[in-house]
């Protein structure tokens, strides 16, 4: 606190503090020389004596031609310079326990876990997505239920007598069952593959020799022949003239292929088209 009292060209400034009082030296206006200033008054002497004189009540800004002026400038020190600080250096990275080493420096030791989990978890997330993505377009452009349930036909081979052909519908298709004589075998056996449009063996047409499975569709424009019929006794297409022998090989016409030969297996006395 520091007190402030003036009478005429004489002032007085005591400010309360630990060190030991100093004269201070004021010059006054009117005066030429300087003069020290007297001793502080006993009023003054102490910090509660100049509290009390400057909180006193007055009549008004001047009293008995002394005015005095109270400057309150006391503080006290509330931090609590006793209390110890935490230690945390146990939660900080190693790599920042050093405060001289720039931040760009340890940069890519800090980044590397979410980084490794941003990459991780996003290239994870991605290819699952991806993988949605295939199996919808998959199952969109895939077969149809109806279709998928006659993805295979069995054929009970008791119900075609020898030397007869019978036809059976395998994926919207028209599929011929032969069930070949031996005369039929031989002949077909005896054909020179040079000579034919579409070189085959009869071997290469058929499991077991007594048994002939083509698809009963023309390969010239997709007509449907006729069992039993034709200058080679197999099959006829009235549509162009394309003759196909027991085998199911063009002999002659304008179509230039063989009929297929769908996948097929021997399972007893079963036929199932369309398992291989």
């Amino acid at each position: 606190m520091a007190s402030l009292a003036r009478s005429g060209g004489f002032a007085v400034k005591v400010i309360s503090g630990s060190q030991p009082h100093v004269n201070f030296v004021a010059a006054s206006p009117a005066a030429e020389t300087v003069s020290a200033f007297r001793e502080v008054p006993a009023e003054f002497a102490t910090a509660e004596t100049r509290q009390a004189a400057v909180s006193r009540s007055t009549g008004g800004v001047f009293t008995n031609g002394l005015a005095v002026k109270g400057i309150n400038v006391t503080s006290r020190r509330l931090a609590h310079t006793d209390v110890s600080f935490p230690n945390m250096e146990s939660y900080r990275r190693d790599s920042t326990k050093n405060t001289q080493t720039p931040a760009r420096d340890t940069e890519d030791q800090r980044r590397a876990l979410p980084t490794a989990l941003y990459y991780g978890a996003g290239g994870v997330l991605s290819l699952w997505a991806g993988k949605e993505v295939v199996q919808t377009l998959v199952s969109y452009k895939a077969m149809a239920a109806d279709q998928r349930a006659l993805a295979s036909i069995e054929i009970n081979m008791n119900d075609i007598p020898e030397g007869q052909t019978k036809t059976f519908e395998w994926r919207g298709k028209p599929v011929f069952v032969k069930h070949r004589t031996k005369a039929e075998i031989a002949k077909e056996k005896a054909v020179p593959v040079a000579d034919l449009r579409h070189p085959q063996h009869d071997d290469e047409r058929v499991q077991k020799d007594e048994w002939s499975v083509v698809i009963g569709v023309c390969t010239h424009l997709g007509c449907v022949p006729i069992a039993n019929a034709g200058d080679f006794g197999g099959y006829y297409c009235p549509c162009h003239g394309s003759h196909y022998d027991a085998s199911g090989r063009i002999r002659k016409g304008p179509a230039p292929l063989n009929l297929h030969v769908p996948a097929y297996s021997f399972k007893d006395t079963t036929i199932v088209i369309g398992s291989s």
